[in-house]
């Protein structure tokens, strides 16, 4: 049953399921908590209080916010975790996996671990020499700029192919689904406003991060001509030893849709780890 946390007069959608040690979900930009169908259940069945968000913006989540930057969106993670009573670890996609470290260096008294999947946690330089060689990677650029600038749900549905390489078996469904949801009021304009927002916050943040951190990213991710490059740039910029890098070849930016049982098989052990002492 869908729940809703109320902050700053806006409401969080939300599912619990499962009993344990707390694990939050949170999905990337212009998504909603379905995008973990997969993985949730998975995660519950494993012995884990699964809590399943809509980010702010998005999926059942309210809309009129005062910004959806990652910052505003780690403090909403805080709230949600504090009023189910963490700790937890938090699993963040995309704009999520930025606003999760921005949540553990604010908040490690209540994040014991964060994994991070192709996340958008570090400043991310203009990167000419990618688009001329990077076919991939040019193509996807293309189609953000384009939804961008105009808000076209066409191109977002353009770069969603191009960011599942792969195709789970509920796809055409799960696309509809999507683009019913951008077609209600507000959401592309929420989804734009996050397509603005830099991850620099989360950048700033990762010097100050305590707790253990898990990477993972897809070898065919549009979002840049060398995903493993910009995962390692991550856990570099993390104090030494906190993070870990798995790359998954053959998965886009959505490896927990396209892969997840790859991804359930690398956070299983994570959790073990980082939920022990909670």
């Amino acid at each position: 049953m869908t729940e809703h946390l109320s902050i700053a007069g806006n409401t969080l959608a939300y599912d619990v399921t499962g009993q344990g040690p707390l694990v939050v979900l949170a999905h990337g930009i212009g998504d909603s908590r379905h995008s973990y169908r997969f993985l949730a259940p998975a995660l519950a069945a494993a012995g884990y209080r699964v809590a399943n968000v809509d980010i702010r913006g998005c999926g059942d989540s309210g809309l009129g916010w005062s910004g959806y930057s990652r910052t505003d969106i780690a403090a909403d993670l805080v709230a949600l975790v504090r009023h189910l009573g963490g700790p937890a670890v938090l699993v963040g996609q995309s704009i999520s996996g930025g606003a999760a470290t921005i949540a553990a260096a604010t908040a490690p008294e209540l994040i014991t671990g964060i994994v991070e999947l192709a996340p958008f946690t570090r400043q991310q330089p203009f990167d000419l020499a990618g688009l001329v060689r990077v076919k991939r990677f040019r193509r996807g650029f293309t189609q953000l700029a384009q939804v961008l600038l105009r808000g076209s749900l066409a191109s977002w549905k353009k770069y969603l192919d191009l960011a599942n390489p792969t195709k789970p078996a509920d796809w055409d469904s799960e696309l509809a689904r999507i683009e019913a949801k951008l077609t209600e009021p507000g959401r592309m304009k929420a989804l734009q406003a996050m397509c603005r927002t830099k991850p620099s916050d989360a950048g700033a943040q990762l010097p100050n991060v305590t707790c253990p951190v898990l990477v993972i990213e897809g070898s065919l991710d549009p979002d840049w001509a060398d995903p493993r490059a910009e995962g390692e740039k991550i856990v570099a910029d993390l104090p030494t030893g906190l993070g870990e890098l798995v790359v998954i070849e053959g998965a886009g930016h959505y490896p927990h849709v396209q892969t997840p049982d790859e991804v359930l098989a690398l956070t299983l052990p994570f959790l073990s780890r980082t939920l022990t002492r909670a």
